[in-house]
Order: C-alpha cells, then sequence, then structure tokens
C-alpha cells in the first residue's frame, strides 16, 4: 500500500520533510512514528481526531504507531496556535488527565499484541528525570535564539508577550523526538499543521546531537487545518466542543455533529475520517450532487465516526434516538437514550408524582399562564411524550411517565421540555 499517495489523494498532508524520500522509507521497512497529545483537559476532542485517525492509518499500512502523551510537556504549555498563555495545571491533574487520555487512544488504536501494536509512552518519564544542568548543556545548546524566533509559534507572540516557560516548549518536544528515535527507532513525527516548526525543530535537533556519527534518517508530517464551508470553528457546537468522552459528549450528541455536516464539507470530512474506500466516497458524492435531501453521506458519516470513537452499540442507539425523535415515538426509548437525546433542552425537575396537565405547563415555563396553558392544550399544541393531548383535566399519571422518570412534553413543532420526576 503506498501510503504517502493515499494520504494525499484524500488531502490528508499539509507539509512533510523529504518527500521522496519519505515514501522509499514506507516502502522498504516498517517504520515507527508518533504523534504527541498533550493532556490538557480530562479528555481528547474532535480537534485530535485527525492526527489519531492519522496514527490508525499508518498502522493500517503495517507501520507502528507510538501514541505519546505529554505527561511532561503538558505541564509548560504549548504555544502554537495560541495568543496567550495556557493556564498550567497541577502534577496530580496532569496525570489524571494522562490516563484518561492513553484510554481514549486505546479504543481507537490497536494495542493488542502484533507485529505493528501501537504503543503508549509518556514524556513525564524523560523530562522529569533532567537536571536544568542536562537540559541547557545537553539539549539547549543546540537551539539559537535567532532559530527559535522565526518559528511560527514564538514569532507570533513576540507582541503580546511569551513567557520563557512557554518559549522552551519548542525544545521539550525536540527533545521527545530524540528520545523516541533512541529508544524506539521512531522515525517519523506527526501531527497538526500548528506544530511544523516543533517538528522541524525536532528534526534539527536530531541532526545537531548526531553530528559526526552516521547520517540521521527521519522525517515529519503534518494534516491540514480542517476549516467549514460556513467559516464557522470546526468541532464546536452551541453547546461547546465536541469530546471523544460519552459522558462529556454523549454519543447521540457526536452522532448528530456528523449528520449535520453541511453538504458543501461532507464528502471532504469523509476522506479525511473515515477509511471508506475513495471509490465509495465518490459514489456518495454523486448522492449529495444529485439528491442532497436525503443525506445519504452524512448519516454514512455519522455511522462510520461513531464506530469509531464509540461502537456499534452506541452507533445502534443514537440511530435509534434520532428515529424515535423523527417519528415522535417517544416511548419507545430508554431512560438513558431519553437523557441522551434530551440533555440541552429546557428540563423542569417536578416533586409531585401526578401533577395536573395546566399547572404543569405554567410551573414548567412551558406555558406563560394558565390562560395560555389551557389554549395550548385546547388547540392541539401539547404532546405527551410524542402524542398529543387536549384533555384540560388530564393528570400526569404512571403511563405518561417513561421509567417512572421522565415525561417529555412538546408545544408547537419543536419546543421540547424535559420534566424529571423525583
Amino acid at each position: 500500500m503506498d501510503i504517502i499517495k493515499d494520504l494525499q489523494e484524500r488531502g490528508l498532508i499539509n507539509q512533510m520533510t523529504d518527500e521522496e524520500g519519505l515514501k522509499k522509507h514506507l516502502a522498504n521497512e516498517q517504520v515507527t512514528l508518533y504523534c504527541g497529545f498533550d493532556p490538557t483537559a480530562d479528555s481528547l476532542h474532535i480537534g485530535h481526531l485527525l492526527p489519531v485517525l492519522m496514527l490508525k492509518r499508518f498502522q493500517i499500512a503495517g507501520h507502528r504507531p507510538i501514541a505519546l502523551v505529554g505527561g511532561g510537556t503538558g505541564m509548560i504549555g504549548d504555544p502554537s496556535g495560541r495568543s496567550t498563555e495556557r493556564q498550567l495545571n497541577s502534577a496530580d491533574v496532569v496525570k489524571g488527565y494522562s490516563e484518561r487520555i492513553k484510554e481514549q487512544l486505546a479504543k481507537i488504536l490497536n494495542f493488542d499484541e502484533g507485529e505493528n501494536a501501537a504503543v503508549a509512552r509518556n514524556n513525564h518519564e524523560w523530562l522529569s528525570q533532567m537536571t536544568i544542568i542536562d537540559f541547557l548543556r545537553d539539549t539547549g545548546k543546540h537551539f539559537g535564539i535567532n532559530y527559535m524566533l522565526a518559528k511560527d509559534s514564538v514569532e507570533s507572540r513576540i507582541e503580546q508577550g511569551i513567557s520563557f516557560t512557554e518559549f522552551t516548549y519548542m525544545i521539550l518536544q525536540s527533545l521527545d523526538f530524540q528520545k523516541l528515535y533512541e529508544k524506539e527507532n521512531c522515525t517519523l513525527q506527526i501531527g497538526g499543521s500548528d506544530q511544523w516548526g516543533n517538528i522541524t525543530a525536532g528534526l534539527e535537533l536530531l541532526r545537531r546531537s548526531a553530528a559526526g556519527e552516521s547520517e540521521v534518517e527521519a522525517y515529519g508530517l503534518t494534516v491540514p487545518l480542517i476549516t467549514k464551508a460556513d467559516g464557522s470553528k470546526f468541532g464546536k457546537t452551541a453547546g461547546g466542543a465536541i469530546w471523544l468522552d460519552p459522558e462529556k459528549t454523549s454519543p447521540y450528541e457526536f452522532y448528530q455533529f456528523w449528520i449535520n455536516a453541511d453538504d458543501r464539507d461532507v464528502i471532504r470530512f469523509m476522506k479525511y475520517f473515515t477509511f471508506l474506500s475513495l471509490d465509495e466516497i465518490a459514489e456518495l458524492e454523486k448522492e449529495v450532487e444529485t439528491q442532497p435531501e436525503k443525506r445519504v453521506a452524512q448519516r454514512r458519516l455519522a455511522e462510520e465516526m461513531t464506530k469509531i470513537v464509540h461502537d456499534e452499540q452506541a452507533l445502534k442507539q443514537a440511530e435509534r434516538i434520532s428515529a424515535a425523535l423523527f417519528s415522535g415515538d417517544i416511548k419507545a426509548l430508554s431512560g438513558t437514550e431519553i437523557e441522551q437525546g434530551f440533555k440541552d433542552v429546557p428540563t423542569y425537575h417536578s416533586e409531585a408524582k401526578e401533577p395536573q396537565l395546566l399547572d404543569l405547563l405554567v410551573e414548567a415555563g412551558i406555558s406563560s399562564s394558565k390562560r395560555q396553558a389551557r389554549e395550548d392544550i385546547g388547540n392541539g399544541a401539547v404532546y405527551i411524550n410524542g402524542e398529543r393531548n387536549q384533555d384540560v383535566k388530564h393528570t400526569i399519571n404512571e403511563a405518561d411517565r417513561i421509567e417512572d422518570q421522565f415525561t417529555i412534553i412538546r408545544r408547537g413543532k419543536k419546543k421540547y421540555f424535559l420534566i424529571r420526576f423525583q
């Protein structure tokens, strides 16, 4: 498999060092490569997904990926792509984040036995063992100030200001490449486009520290920055970031993110994120052009991504919730699915087990007054668990409560409200 050709056809390469040399290197032997993930939160988000899936693509092609969790660099802060300093977290917090991220990476990469099983490493292992003298004498001496100032991650921060702490981040990441080169025979580093300066600095360290020895064969490759056709930031919604942790972003929300992909973005996203063949993607592109209203490509994208990040069961659950909301058959959902599907709708906690519908509409803020509530019920604008109710004297009873905990009230076509019972 010519992985570079496949990546190019999918638009997945932003920059790489020595294209011909890297192609030969990948064709002639099993290559060990790495990508770093700093634990700045307790979960990776969708913005991390592209480099993680790049590691998986190389693994499928027979190469050996290293997922490097930045337990050390995560305590410093990467200035790349930022206009302000990062908030520094404590050692215990970073350690906890590191463990969570390692678990998430294991869901996507194959860490099982095999010739090219993925490996997890943490740069806290070597960075925490260094003294400041070791750092300055053995590593710092290879970096000129002018060279570092010319890097985008530093140059872009000169006017706003950059601390010495973040200024040295480039050297620490370069040291990661050197350590993995020496310990794991790692010869390729990949990352987002904002990491180009750090990656090339790592290559420079390898060459300078090996001066007088055999020539270093090592390479760097970056993936493009993902933009959306409408100009909005990829991976962000009104509710915030799309996380890979199902506790922070439910599988249903994750599924819906991809379902809602713009027609102008969906094919590009399929090339970037899925492992579908380019021929199959080309067929789906025809569907977008001829029958965009069916959203066939979006559904396929959502299916593939939910399976990759979560699993088949999570996909089926997301599909059940979507189908129930579309058909109005709310009673078909379980309590867990109710919590997923209606996570962001207004919620009212009812202390009464069997409140009068009329009173509940007012108390929960669904209708502005009892007079309005009577009109809403009488006009057929009120639905209980998807079924219209026009009885102004109706009492919410056991049959109206899903798993004895939830009732979904809809007013009009789209205004949903979740009633929780104690």
